[in-house]
């Protein structure tokens, strides 16, 4: 393989005007561009991207971190980060955290070592303070779910907007009594869909009945088995539950039949998130649909410029809520 060296050798020029074509300066003149670029292709010359990255203190790698690969959620979020990181000529490296501190610290090294330019964090639970000190110096952005008060930028959605709307629906086609599955609350996002969820309760004149309250350590299918099993048991049933994540509403919707139930009629369900899965359920499930793909490319764009030194802000995305047979028949 053709060195840098041997390019310049068959242009006739310096090694130093090789670099400077390859890196695209403007000093050179048209004359000498064309001898190094005929060189280039002559000899099949292939520059070291590694070496050029080293030299411009760049990797051109951004960290992505997850909690859980498993969770479909997070699909077509990194499929927007990913399309926007490769069109400005930087590739993701996927990272799941399990949300364990000795894991994120691997990845934080990454970043520490240049070994990464960037990070994007979509873990609910990582370490704030960590995070916080490694953005004085490093460029962060939080998607999805994001920390309150930290001076890092974010793009998300309203949670707490789309759990009113959600409940809301809920109460206007009749339902009084009305279940929430919710997740841990030190998560921010699980606040405020529980502030949604009882802001419409409020607005209606209805109770706030904390039996119909249930909290899992997972957003997943067999968690929310788990919690619509003990909600069944309850001696004034819901006739309705609201679950903060798709995978808990589909997980409820399992457990409402295997109970001989009937969704809508007997018990209705609406959940979070529109994932591809909730279209396949049956019946479908009723939604709210958080734009994935968007928050995604948001998310990368917003982190190169950052790398770039730009001013970023957060960025605040609409969501809809998608009514299906999960709650209408």
């Amino acid at each position: 393989m053709a060195n840098i060296q041997q390019v310049a050798k068959h242009a006739g020029v310096s090694v130093a005007t090789v670099s400077r074509v390859l890196n695209g300066q403007t000093t050179v003149t048209a004359k000498t561009k064309q001898k190094v670029e005929e060189a280039i292709q002559y000899l099949n010359y292939e520059p070291s991207m590694l070496g050029r990255n080293l030299r411009n203190s760049e990797s051109r790698i951004v960290l992505v971190l997850i909690p859980t690969i498993s969770n479909p959620f997070y699909f077509e979020i990194i499929k927007g980060i990913e399309n926007m990181a490769l069109s400005q000529n930087y590739s993701i490296l996927l990272c799941e955290t399990d949300s364990k501190p000795e894991k994120e610290e691997i990845y934080f090294d990454l970043l520490r070592k240049k070994m990464a330019d960037g990070i994007i964090s979509m873990d609910p639970a990582v370490n704030v303070e960590t995070l916080k000190e490694l953005a004085e110096n490093y460029a962060i952005i939080q998607c999805s779910e994001y920390g309150g008060g930290m001076d890092i930028p974010y793009v998300t959605i309203d949670s707490e907007e789309a759990s009113y709307r959600a409940v809301k629906h809920l109460i206007q086609i009749g339902h009084q009594k009305i279940a929430l599955m919710n997740s841990d609350e030190k998560f921010l996002y699980a606040r405020e869909r529980r502030m949604g969820y009882e802001r419409a309760l409020q607005e209606s004149g209805i109770p706030l009945n904390k039996n119909y309250i249930s909290y899992t350590q997972e957003l997943g299918f067999e968690q929310g088995q788990l919690a619509m099993k003990k909600i069944l048991h309850l001696d004034d049933r819901p006739t309705a539950v609201f679950a903060v994540s798709d995978l808990l509403a589909i997980g409820a919707l399992k457990e409402i039949k295997a109970a001989g139930l009937q969704v809508p009629q007997d018990i209705a369900v609406v959940g979070f998130d529109k994932i591809d899965f909730s279209n396949m359920t049956n019946p479908a499930l009723t939604t709210v649909a958080q734009p994935m793909y968007k928050m995604g490319t948001i998310a990368a764009r917003m982190l190169i410029d950052k790398i770039r030194g730009k001013a970023v802000d957060s960025v605040v995305l609409g969501f809809e809520l998608v009514i299906r047979e999960s709650t209408t028949g």
